[in-house]
Formats: C-alpha cells, sequence, structure tokens
C-alpha cells in the first residue's frame, strides 16, 4: 500500500524512539507529532506526498506505537512529550529548524515544544489541536479553572468499557466501545474509510500503553461534581489543565508562522465535544451535572482561537483553515487538500 517507507528506531538520551522517515535530507524538515490514541501510522498517507517537497520524520510519541513504553510523569504535563522530542531531534543530529506539525494532543505538544525552544522552531502547524488550557476543567476563553480540584479531567474521566476494549484488544465493530467502532468518531459522520487503511489504524491504537502509567491514568476522589480529579501519572492526566497551560505560547520570541487546521465536524476537540464531561453532563449522559455556571462545557476552539489572536496581537501571525466536511483526522479524511495546503503553507514561510 505504501512504497519505500521503513519503521527506524533511536535510542534517545530518554527512551527508545521509533521512527518513520521519508524525504531528500536537504530539503525543508518537518516534523510530524500524533495525538492520543493514534500513532505516526496516521500520517502515512500524507508522508507519501510530502517527502516530494520536505524531508519528513514521524516519530512515535512516549506510550504509543513502536516507541519504548517508559512511564508518563502526569505532573510535567506536555513536557513528557516536548523534552522526548527534544532529545529524539538531538540524537538524530538535526542541525535545521524543522517545521513541526501536531495533532490533537500532539498540538499541544508542539505548543509546548515552541514555548521552550521558539529560536529552534521554523512554523507550527495545529491540526484540531488540544486547547491551550489541557482537556476539559475550564470555563470562557480565558481557560478560568473551573474549581480548585480540577474536577472532571485527566485519567477519572475516562470511558472505562473503551480501556478495558483497548486492554482486551477488542475489534468488533458492534462493540461501541472497540478500538474500530471509536475510530469512526475521529472522522466526519459522512466519511466511509477504507477497510484497508481501518485496520491498520486499528492495529496502531491497540498498541497504544495501558494502565495507571499510561492510558487513562490514575485518580483521587475530590467532593466536586463528578467527584474525580487528577492523579499524578498517565495520558489523561498528562492533558489535565492542572498541569497544562500553553497560554505563554502569546509572549514567546521569536514567533514562528502558525497555521491552524480545524475540521468543522470534529466531535473529540470543539465547543460542544463528546468527550467532554461538561458537555455530557449538559445533555443528561451524566447525573448531577451541577449548571453551566458551576461546570460548562469546555470551550474547547474558542479558547484556541482567544491565544491565537493574541499571539497575533503581540506580533505573531496565524491562519486558520477549516475543512467543512471533515473531522477530528482532514489529514486522513481530506490528505490531498491538507497536503496541498501544508505545502503551501510552510512555503510561504520563507
Amino acid at each position: 500500500m505504501i512504497s519505500n517507507i521503513k519503521r527506524k528506531e533511536i535510542n534517545t538520551s530518554r527512551l527508545k524512539v521509533s521512527y518513520i522517515e521519508k524525504g531528500d535530507t536537504s530539503k525543508d524538515l518537518l516534523i510530524l507529532v500524533h495525538g492520543n490514541t493514534s500513532s505516526n501510522i496516521f500520517y502515512l498517507r500524507n508522508i507519501e506526498e510530502l517527502s516530494c517537497d520536505f524531508h519528513v520524520i514521524a516519530p512515535d510519541l512516549r506510550g504509543y506505537g513502536f516507541s519504548e513504553k517508559l512511564p508518563i510523569d502526569a505532573v510535567q504535563g506536555l513536557k513528557v512529550w516536548s523534552e522526548d522530542l527534544r532529545s529524539f531531534l538531538k540524537a538524530l543530529g538535526i542541525s535545521k529548524k524543522p517545521h513541526l506539525l501536531g495533532w490533537s494532543m500532539g498540538g499541544g505538544v508542539v505548543m509546548q515544544y515552541a514555548i521552550d525552544y521558539p529560536e529552534d522552531v521554523a512554523s507550527l502547524t495545529l491540526v484540531n489541536p488540544l486547547s491551550p488550557f489541557g482537556y476539559s476543567g475550564t470555563k470562557d476563553e480565558k481557560g478560568t479553572r473551573n474549581n480548585e480540584f480540577y474536577s472532571g479531567t485527566g485519567g477519572g474521566t475516562v470511558n472505562q468499557a473503551f480501556v478495558q476494549a483497548l486492554r482486551d484488544k477488542l475489534r468488533d465493530s458492534s462493540n461501541p466501545f472497540s478500538a474500530t467502532s471509536v475510530l469512526k468518531s475521529y472522522f466526519a459522520p459522512d466519511y466511509k474509510i477504507d477497510p484497508e487503511w481501518e485496520e491498520i489504524f486499528v492495529d496502531s491504537m491497540l498498541q497504544m500503553g495501558i494502565g495507571d502509567d499510561f492510558y487513562p491514568g490514575n485518580y483521587i476522589p475530590c467532593s466536586e461534581w463528578p467527584f474525580t480529579a487528577p492523579g499524578d501519572k498517565g495520558i489523561g492526566n498528562a492533558m489535565s489543565p492542572k498541569y497544562v497551560n500553553l497560554s505563554s505560547i502569546t509572549d514567546i520570541n521569536p514567533k514562528p508562522p502558525i497555521l491552524w487546521f480545524r475540521g468543522a465536524k470534529d466531535a473529540i476537540v470543539s465547543d460542544t465535544c463528546m468527550l467532554d464531561i461538561g458537555y455530557l453532563g449538559k445533555l443528561g449522559y451524566v447525573q448531577g451535572w451541577p449548571g453551566d455556571e458551576i461546570f460548562p462545557p469546555h470551550p474547547m476552539v474558542t479558547q484556541t482561537r482567544f491565544i491565537l489572536e493574541k499571539y497575533m496581537q503581540n506580533g505573531g501571525t496565524y491562519e486558520e483553515f477549516v475543512f467543512e466536511d471533515a473531522g477530528h483526522g482532514p489529514n486522513v479524511e481530506k490528505p490531498k487538500e491538507f497536503n496541498e495546503k501544508l505545502v503551501s503553507f510552510i512555503k510561504n514561510t520563507k
């Protein structure tokens, strides 16, 4: 299906990283960072074409794919992965500024990288990125926390039926919690995924580390609805607003140009997200919802736009590009349009 793309491995100062690489090393470097419950495999169709214009590298993050399964210290937030990325680039001996693209959680990872190493980033592309204020548990465009416990975020609110299905490596599409069923939520409702690609993507989803140190992570009880608070281990907690705040990207110097890709039919990162406990409570799916003033739906897209607008006010540039007929994975759903826009954006940054 995909020719001349081989998986490689390298030992860094932090872990062993599995990655895919293709393209002329003399060309601009493009690093593709995947999101949660996925792997670099989700970029395969993009890499084939993008390698005509770029030297493309796509690593598997810690806890995913074929990279080393080392514990995830959630207290570090997204720095767990951004520092892994830093050590990965150093191990490869990369000397040129990379163009960084991050999808979903990976969008937050590359934002964290840019905050810490702005002088080493040529551009940022954010594909339906994690909100700058983490996942769930905050209100309004400025990311005000709902309560002091950050309740309703982290490992405690992840659907345990899905976790068990991942642990059992269920693929049966008749089970609504199997990887095969959940994969469909990545895309627009009317998108029909090719069965061969579906199998490839599900394989990669089932490679993710499961448990307190990985997905979803641990949690603790608390007195505020929905009565769980983030723990200190694992993927879900590493995305909690208790440990994630990327708003300082507005003050970095220099400011690389930013492209914001957004699928209009995204059900995973949106202001009406079907994984957000606040929105699910409002819809009546979670009992005891205390109302909009106390625990409103998380305005994820609104928060991202607020931060990017401030980024622009402070001297940076950004462009929002919307795929009207795509969901959370426009790189998969609309690969030709996705690749063409990305190539145009990067070439215009020079």
